[in-house]
């Protein structure tokens, strides 16, 4: 049957990860010896294993760097245990941490440093928010929903704040503030948000694009918060929603039925991927797609210096 494909915009690669990807890529150009890098770049399958084939080696932590080495910092951050394992094993450190999430990072030295307790709101277990739990770890608790604000415990309800990881759930996210506020009133939180843009306009071009739409597709792969929290978001909507990790993955079953499908794609997520999941769409009866957009992102980070080119 025809079909439209509503392309929600923005969506596939922000600024942060775009920036990640090119200081792996630069480094395998400019140095000699191989480049290792802590963990996934990116939280994205494709990416890891495209640069895995010119020559990247990813591990899960610093000491299965050989002394010496060159060593890329993800973008989703470190704690500064890392760093200084890092220091010890006298690595050649190239930091592509967003610098989004350093923002996070700073505040919570910030919070600890005047005698707050930090509440983060944030996924247990995901590595932005190791790294930044690691900043002040006798300041900081972890909460992730509104029931976990009840259990916990601070040495002076008066010196209470708060930061969140950068790729939640808007909508979720203000639940839990909202329970912190009513448990804390003196809460204090960061002087802009937490979220990043590309995590809440992808959220909110899903959300336009969801309600007329009979199916939503998300690309991405599934440790990429942001892409799951897309997913999630569809079907709060009331509209059926799947992760997937390339086009390969589509049920032919999920859009039989659908005249109208929304596509997007997490912020970790190459935008040729999207492409090929319009042609997989195509081969499958006859599609006009649409693109529509609720923001326009012109945002851009610098390099670090060891990767410009003089």
């Amino acid at each position: 049957m025809p079909r439209r494909v509503v392309l929600a915009a923005p969506r596939s690669f922000c600024a942060g990860v775009e920036r990640a990807i090119e200081i792996v890529e630069r480094l395998l150009r400019i140095r000699s010896g191989p480049v290792y890098v802590r963990k996934q770049i990116v939280h994205n399958s494709h990416v890891v294993a495209d640069l895995e084939s010119r020559g990247a080696v990813f591990v899960e932590e610093i000491d299965e760097v050989p002394m010496g080495a060159t060593a890329v910092f993800s973008a989703h951050g470190v704690s500064p245990a890392v760093r200084s394992a890092a220091e010890h094993r006298r690595l050649d450190v190239v930091d592509a941490t967003c610098p989004l999430v350093t923002k996070v990072h700073v505040e919570a030295r910030r919070f600890a440093a005047r005698g707050d307790t930090v509440v983060l709101i944030g996924h247990a277990d995901h590595e932005e928010v190791e790294g930044t739990l690691g900043e002040a770890p006798g300041s900081t608790v972890l909460v992730e929903t509104p029931e976990d604000v009840a259990r916990i415990e601070v040495a002076d309800p008066e010196r209470v704040s708060y930061l969140t990881q950068t790729t939640l759930a808007v909508d979720e996210t203000r639940e839990v503030i909202e329970a912190l506020r009513a448990r804390f009133p003196a809460l204090r939180g960061p002087g802009s948000e937490d979220i990043c843009y590309a995590t809440t306009n992808r959220q909110n071009a899903v959300a336009a694009a969801a309600g007329d739409a009979d199916v939503v597709l998300v690309v991405g792969s599934d440790n990429s918060s942001n892409s799951v929290r897309l997913t999630e978001l569809a079907r709060r909507l009331g509209t059926p929603a799947y992760l997937i990790d390339s086009a390969d993955d589509i049920d032919p079953a999920w859009v039989t039925h659908a005249a109208v499908i929304a596509v997007s794609a997490g912020a970790s997520a190459p935008p040729s991927l999207v492409d090929e999941v319009i042609e997989a769409l195509a081969r499958l009866g006859p599609v006009t797609v649409e693109e529509h957009s609720v923001a326009t992102e012109d945002v851009h980070f610098a390099l670090p210096r060891k990767v410009r080119y003089p």
